[in-house]
């Protein structure tokens, strides 16, 4: 037989994902297993303590960007965490940590898991038409974290699941050990029997709490400023989308459906308290009458707090916030949407050609918004054509100037196109604006890999530094500074930073060995080689319980 085809492959990788999770879940709930139950609403919070759910969430999102399910982008995590975090301000539980991440899937999809953690699919994304459905789907999101409805899901799975997910994670152990197709046909069919049964149980239990949830969630959009009623008009969205024959683009049926299934009480009841918020913080229609037409109204709402507007980002925010605002924005939005929504488009296409071909299917270049001549133009220069994404992008700034977006695109075409000198004007201007803005940082970073000089690596590391003290958890910016250190020859940092990448791609057993390798140099320091211990001490319990399940590092293996 050939190799699989893209739906085997992706299987695989589901198959083999689900495995990692699995383990997650049994380690984790293992503990509470000795003792009897507790009712249910009153010893969630019993189950997991914060820590043991943070590190649930860490390592899914570890195993996530293993298997490349993640979208990692700078500019996109700025825009989702910015938006995340206001809401997560307005919620009911506003000390509560949250995590938001970007999934390159298209389908229509979005989640909450253990320890805050919120993934968000692109097609979400490309679906919403703006920023206030976004924030009316991530708020339903945050309701489900704060009022521990997937802490209390954990807990049913220790009577429910954990034989399905053991009996899976057997499957997955016995394909992973033999080289028949008939044995991997059999273990997949044992785990698309496995998933299927969770996926039920799952479903049948959450809607219980999805009212709970779209109040509260329509409570944190008014209070965040965004419109109360953008989590109905979504829902009517995936309503008409689940319906029509259009819905074949992103699915036959979106994914978001599953789980949070919309009806017709369920549009009503959302409309009903978006409409209460709205009596209650003072909206009225004015409504001027013409003798020769009919009336003219519009809706006039009292003054309510909402976050700066443009130039007026808040001096007593922590400076990694304010820099990781990058535009600063008023009620109604991040003021970032509609180019988020475009540069999503670009990165989840399976290649830029498609992307390219996408934007010409949505009509002439003359009737595209800026948005989409962006997109468009990052599409270009993602398809190694940065001569002509520079020519759009010049256009597109003289238009917006001092666009952050636009500046960043046009500084990395200019590098691509051979005017090194430009570009480096461009990006040395944004550092001294926001000197700490993790997307210029990286951006930047980036282009100075691609000369391969020890110079351009000296200067990567001289930008990246300031970072470093919060970047630990930040799988990017390590895989950036590794690469800055080796090209500034300092193999020693070169070495750590990779090996933490490493971690938290998921890899754990080769961040040890990177590590163990680098302990044996000669010329380590005191410090550095402090440093190396205390990571090899980390993490070594985790590569030992994972070699006690039974998993090991599957290019480890082949070695």
């Amino acid at each position: 037989m050939g190799p699989p085809g893209p739906e085997g492959v992706h299987l695989r990788r589901t198959a083999l994902l689900t495995a990692a999770l699995t383990l997650a879940v049994a380690s984790l709930c293992a503990p509470a297993q000795e003792a009897n139950l507790p009712d249910i609403g009153s010893s969630a919070g019993e189950l997991l303590t914060p820590r043991q759910q943070e590190e649930y969430g860490a390592m899914m999102l570890a195993q996530l960007r293993h298997y490349d399910y993640l979208l990692e982008d700078p500019l996109i995590d700025s825009w989702l965490e910015t938006l995340g975090t206001r809401l997560a301000a307005n919620s009911d539980k506003p000390k509560q940590p949250f995590t938001f991440f970007m999934l390159r899937e298209r389908q229509i999809n979005a989640f909450a898991t253990l320890g805050g953690y919120i993934g968000v699919n692109s097609g979400l994304i490309l679906a919403a038409d703006k920023e206030d459905e976004v924030a009316g789907v991530l708020s339903h999101e945050i309701a489900h974290v704060t009022q521990q409805h997937v802490l209390r899901g954990a807990e049913r799975a220790q009577r429910d699941q954990l034989p399905i997910l053991l009996a899976m994670l057997g499957a997955i152990v016995a394909a992973q050990a033999s080289n028949s197709n008939s044995s991997d046909d059999a273990a997949q069919a044992a785990m698309a029997g496995a998933m299927g049964l969770m996926q039920q149980r799952q479903i049948n239990y959450t809607r219980s709490n999805e009212s709970e949830a779209d109040r509260l969630g329509i409570q944190t959009l008014a209070r965040s400023d965004y419109d109360p009623e953008a989590m109905a008009d979504f829902f009517t969205i995936m309503q008409a989308r689940s319906r029509s024959n259009g819905a074949n683009y992103w699915g036959e049926s979106p994914d978001w459906l599953m789980t949070h299934p919309v009806t017709i009480t369920r549009i009503t009841e959302a409309k009903d308290r978006a409409a209460r918020i709205r009596r209650e913080q003072g909206t009225s229609e004015v409504c001027v009458r013409d003798p020769s037409g009919p009336a003219q109204c519009e809706k006039e709402t009292a003054p309510r707090p909402h976050f700066p507007s443009d130039g007026a980002v808040n001096p007593l925010l922590p400076p990694t916030l304010q820099a990781n605002l990058g535009t600063a924005f008023g009620p109604g939005g991040t003021g970032r949407f509609d180019y988020a929504r475009e540069r999503l488009r670009v990165l989840s296409a399976n290649t830029p050609s498609e992307a390219i071909r996408e934007y010409e299917r949505m009509g002439d270049a003359g009737k595209q918004t800026d948005a989409q001549r962006y997109g468009l133009a990052f599409a270009r220069l993602r398809a190694n054509q940065p001569a002509v994404a520079a020519t759009a992008l010049g256009d597109l700034l003289q238009k917006n100037p001092g666009d952050v977006w636009i500046t960043l695109a046009l500084a990395e075409a200019e590098a691509r196109s051979g005017k090194r000198d430009s570009a480096d004007a461009r990006f040395e201007a944004l550092l001294r604006q926001t000197p700490h803005n993790r997307a210029i940082v990286l951006s930047y970073a980036d282009v100075l890999a691609e000369r391969d000089t020890p110079q351009a690596g000296k200067r990567a590391q001289e930008i990246l530094r300031p970072l470093l003290g919060s970047s630990a958890n930040d799988a990017t910016f390590q895989r950036v500074f590794a690469r800055a250190c080796e090209m500034a020859g300092d193999p020693v940092r070169a070495g750590e930073a990779y090996a933490e990448a490493a971690y938290l791609n998921g890899r754990p057993e080769q961040a040890l060995v990177q590590l163990n390798t680098l302990k044996r140099r000669s010329d380590l320091d005191y410090y550095a080689r402090a440093r190396i211990e205390a990571r090899i001490a980390a993490i070594t319990p985790t590569v030992l319980e994972l070699k006690r399940q039974g998993i090991r590092d599957e290019d480890l293996r082949r070695q």
